[in-house]
């Protein structure tokens, strides 16, 4: 294969896997492996988080005993925050959007008792109300007092950006347009510890499902004055509260983070800015590993394409190293760093199916150079044999069962005296046409032409189920074509001509004779011996075709077989044959 030709498609497949690096080629693969990853990762190595955050729920149970909507839960979230003073958590987080008007008219007092909550809040520890915006993609409005009271910067937005197919991966603030920052709700909470949030991938691993205590438990216990069992549930936690309702404000995440639920699609999202939280105190985010990392990771995959293997083999090669990367950039994960592995698996992909490809056309198209070469060199069933690697170009050869035909032209000396060299020649290929035709449709290999005759073998290189009964129909046929031949012959005004056909079967050893140099495809032994002295006896025998007894008890129906005893043959003891197609006087 010329060098030029060789080296163009790597340089192909090299620019691809840049391409598929720096322009993210298979990012929705990416995030889907980084969800197994994750997953794998939480059933097999389980991590505790650095800095667990304890969560209220309000549930199925706490919205029964609150009847009222619970844009009137003003009194009950004061109560909350007044037990949170007891508690004496690192920080609380409301996640639950604050009316955005007073209700004093309906309720006298309630903006008062909720105002006075907040207040006494912001007093004994960090609080952050959170916000969200309406179906226009507008901030939604609060109440201004509340927001007066809770004091600058206690505010943050409930939100998180979303990937393509609908699932939360990702914390970044820059939400607004433009690509501007806002303040977000797990971010400002952040900020209450001295942590500036830096974007990134929501690290899943760490940390175990979360739990929640009822919001009803919570002021069960306050006034219970149960204040043992509030500092032991919050004591020292951030703490956040928020729906953990079936259908109310839930999100899609990779794994499951309800220890209350089984494998539900979705998560409350209160448990969702839960996880961000704890990535933000625990270290940071999942990063990317640098772009220009994965380019080179690419390119030396693209260095696959001088392997050059079986189909299987590449399949093996191929699974092997994705399976390597997959362990790799799950290592990783563990390190805080997300390698996305689309990049060089596709550059690997292409690189061994390419030159798998590259392979197979140049094979098949030496197979069609070679068959186009020596088909006329040797039978069929010998090309195929070749071309499919199970004749070695070595010398020897293996032992088998077969048929060995023998057969000539009878008077051909005479004959061909009287004609020039060209006559013989268009004779010789007028006959042998249609004769080897007839051998090969049997399944037969013609192994050697000698002048006028011709030598095949049945059962070898091919397996034939009865390679006796294939030899024998085939010389029938042989027969029955000279008789057509000769009929010709005489409406042109030659002479007709006449055969003669030795058939024996037994074990010969096939392969390579010859030298390393040039040798021929051939069967060697005593069957191809005497089958040669059998068709020299159809002369004085008077049959056309004459066979041996181990041909003959191999035919099944030998009624058309005229026994004639052992003969002797030169060389060798005599041999029973048998003759068919008697010679008319």
């Amino acid at each position: 294969m010329p060098r030029a030709a060789n080296i163009l498609p790597f340089v192909a497949i090299l620019a691809a896997g840049a391409v598929f690096a720096g322009f993210g080629v298979g990012e929705r693969f990416d995030l889907k492996l980084l969800d197994v990853q994750f997953r794998a990762l939480r059933a097999w190595f389980p991590q505790p988080a650095p800095r667990d955050v304890a969560i209220v729920g309000i549930d199925e149970d706490t919205a029964k005993r609150f009847p009222e909507p619970i844009t009137l839960w003003h009194k009950h979230l004061s109560r909350f925050l007044g037990a949170m003073v007891r508690a004496q958590p690192a920080a609380v987080g409301i996640d639950i959007v604050l009316p955005d008007r007073s209700y004093e008219s309906v309720a006298p007092g309630l903006d008062r008792e909720l105002m006075r909550g907040i207040l006494e809040a912001r007093r004994g520890f960090p609080l952050v109300l959170a916000l969200t915006v309406d179906p226009a993609g507008k901030p939604r409005a609060v109440h201004p007092p509340f927001l007066t009271v809770a004091g600058p910067g206690a505010t943050g937005f409930a939100l998180f950006p979303v990937d393509r197919d609908g699932v939360v991966r990702r914390f970044d603030e820059r939400l607004a347009e433009g690509g501007n920052p806002v303040r977000t709700f797990a971010g400002e909470i952040a900020r209450r510890f001295g942590i500036t949030p830096a974007a990134g991938l929501i690290d899943y691993w760490r940390g175990a499902r979360f739990g929640y205590v009822p919001l009803h438990h919570v002021l069960e216990w306050l006034d219970a004055g149960n204040q043992s069992a509030l500092e032991r549930a919050f004591k020292g936690k951030p703490v956040l509260l928020g729906a953990v309702l079936p259908f109310t404000d839930r999100q899609a995440t990779p794994v499951a983070l309800a220890a209350w639920e089984q494998e539900a699609p979705d998560t409350p999202g209160v448990l969702l800015h839960a996880q961000a939280l704890r990535n933000l105190l625990g270290g940071g985010f999942l990063q990317r590993v640098p772009a220009a990392a994965i380019a080179g990771l690419a390119a030396a995959a693209a260095l696959l394409w001088f392997v050059s293997a079986s189909t299987a083999l590449v399949v093996v090669l191929f699974v092997a190293l994705a399976a390597a990367l997959f362990a790799v950039s799950t290592g990783l994960i563990t390190q805080g760093w997300f390698a996305p592995l689309s990049a060089p698996l596709l550059t690997a992909a292409l690189a061994l199916g390419g030159r798998n490809a590259w392979d197979t056309v140049a094979m098949l198209r030496e197979r069609r150079r070679l068959r186009a070469s020596f088909s006329g060199y040797v039978s069929p069933v010998v090309m195929k044999e070749i071309l499919a690697g199970r004749i070695q170009p070595e010398l020897g050869g293996e032992k088998k069962f077969v048929c060995v035909m023998f057969s000539d032209i009878r008077g051909y000396t005479t004959r061909s005296e009287r004609m020039s060299p060209e006559a013989v020649i268009r004779f010789l290929n007028r006959y042998f046409e249609q004769v080897v035709a007839l051998i090969h449709e049997r399944g037969g290999a013609v192994v050697s032409f000698m002048g006028d005759g011709i030598m095949a073998v049945f059962g070898a290189p091919q397996p034939l189920g009865n390679p006796c009964r294939e030899a024998f129909e085939a010389a029938r046929a042989i027969l029955r074509y000279v008789g057509e031949l000769n009929r010709q012959f005489l409406a042109e005004g030659e002479a007709p001509m006449d055969i003669g056909v030795g058939l024996h079967a037994g074990e010969a050893v096939i392969g390579h004779v010859g030298s390393s140099t040039r040798h021929d495809y051939t069967a060697i032994g005593d069957v191809t011996n005497v089958a040669s002295r059998l068709e020299s006896l159809t002369k004085e025998a008077g049959y056309r075709l004459v066979c041996s007894r181990a041909v003959m008890e191999r035919l099944g129906d030998s009624g058309e077989l005229a026994p004639l005893g052992p003969l002797a043959i030169k060389g060798h003891t005599p041999v029973e044959v048998y003759g068919y197609h008697k010679v008319s006087v």
